[in-house]
């Protein structure tokens, strides 16, 4: 959410950046929330007005009442400024209730202006528009054919999807065996590598009040995800940051502890709503998932450099399992409306031939904290809103899937890279059982 003074002053740069993000629709709210505020704001000042001249006729109430001891004339005039406190009374209420009505219609409209994204973004409508910056690793395709990753899994005897689908439906699955020892190996590795850059390990509660998610995401974003516990002000989180960032709300922090960096696991569930592709069966696109996330709580000057580190981050932890990867740079139209700048690491699909999604890298500059109150006081003693970051260190079983296909022998095995050794007990090759 923006401040609503930069709106104020800078209406044709926020109609730009909404051009930018190609959601022309939503143009005219930028005219209705100046011409709102303008409203809310004299009715403040009316509102003001009264206040300050209830004081004044009150006193002047005592003085004639007092007169009228001796003058009875006196009494008359002290009932005319007794009706006039009466009918400032009155005026007062109605503008209170105005300027209550008036602040939740600005608010809504100011929740769905987009944050002004960072002059580097590529401007394009969509994710077509995404655009490579770098690769790290040859992405290699092998002389043999590589299954698709459920098949892969059955034949280590790790998965059985259909017994989820006969127990919760579609988009759920069991891991069973190797396979599931991997899922928490590459977890368990995915957290000490981030404990390892100085980051402290949480584990967050799994669901969060419905103020907390307003303040986490956009409306849109959403319906999309959230499930809500039925008759409770709960929702099911579909990422750890949800509740990561909550835990600061209404905060004011320390400036000597800036930044917050944290590293926290949780399960995440997620509607999913929408067509999925074919290459999105299986366990790639799923209701619940387990994840270890990066979060960063910093001030405003630290967060560019903070993003640069927590995407680095993902690239170095997916080199160290033999995982090419691209980062690729998100466009205009395809950042969520919180997000002043965002990128994808992309892990190379042996058997696809191309890149896929695995990890996201956000900067949200001040929106989370603007909606939630995070603060700090700076060297001036000056409160100054927080900038908020999040990337994702590992999300398996999606990440299982780039690991088995960069990693799958000639002959059927899977190697373990060194660093994933220790986590496997010591296991350097899954044999399959079929």
């Amino acid at each position: 959410m923006l401040d609503i003074r930069f709106v104020r002053e800078n209406p044709d740069a926020v109609k730009e950046n909404i051009k930018k993000k190609f959601q022309d629709a939503k143009l005219p709210l930028v005219d209705e929330v100046i011409e709102l505020d303008a409203q809310r704001r004299a009715a403040i000042a009316e509102a003001d007005q009264l206040r300050s001249a209830r004081n004044s006729l009150s006193k002047q109430i005592g003085m004639l009442m007092g007169q009228a001891k001796k003058d009875p004339s006196k009494l008359a005039e002290a009932e005319a400024v007794k009706a006039q406190v009466k009918a400032d009374a009155d005026r007062l209420a109605e503008l209170e209730q105005l300027e209550t009505s008036l602040d939740e219609e600005v608010r809504k409209r100011m929740m769905v202006i987009p944050q002004m994204i960072d002059d580097s973004v590529p401007i394009g409508p969509d994710d077509s528009a995404n655009v490579e910056v770098e690769r790290f690793g040859e992405a290699k395709v092998p002389d043999f054919p590589i299954p698709y990753h459920t098949e892969l899994m059955e034949r280590f005897d790790g998965i059985d999807m259909d017994a989820a689908g006969r127990v919760s439906g579609n988009g759920f699955y069991y891991l069973l065996g190797d396979i599931a020892r991997l899922h928490e190996a590459v977890l368990a590795y995915g957290r000490d590598f981030m404990i390892g850059k100085g980051f402290t390990y949480c584990i967050p509660p799994f669901m969060i009040h419905g103020n907390v998610v307003e303040g986490v995401m956009s409306q849109t974003d959403m319906d999309g995800m959230m499930y809500k516990i039925e008759g409770e002000d709960l929702y099911l989180i579909g990422t750890s940051e949800h509740s990561m960032i909550g835990r600061f709300i209404d905060q004011i922090i320390p400036s000597e502890k800036l930044p917050q960096t944290l590293t926290s696991y949780s399960p995440c569930f997620r509607k999913e709503k929408g067509a999925h592709g074919i290459e999105e069966r299986g366990v790639y696109r799923i209701h619940q998932f387990e994840k270890q996330e990066m979060i960063v709580v910093c001030k405003p000057e630290e967060s560019k450099d903070w993003y640069e580190k927590l995407w680095r981050y993902s690239v170095e932890l997916f080199r160290s399992l033999d995982i090419p990867v691209r980062q690729l740079e998100c466009c205009s139209g395809d950042l969520a409306d919180l997000k002043v700048k965002s990128c994808d690491i992309e892990a190379w699909s042996p058997r696809q031939q191309k890149y896929f999604e695995v990890c996201s890298c956000s900067n949200l500059g001040d929106a989370q904290a603007r909606r939630l109150h995070i603060r700090y006081k700076d060297e001036t003693g000056k409160t100054q809103l927080c900038h908020t970051l999040n990337n994702t260190c590992v999300a398996p079983p999606r990440m299982l899937i780039a690991f088995l296909e960069n990693n799958l022998q000639a002959d059927g095995t899977v190697l373990i890279p060194e660093v994933l050794q220790p986590y496997m007990g010591g296991t350097k090759v899954l044999v399959p059982k079929k």
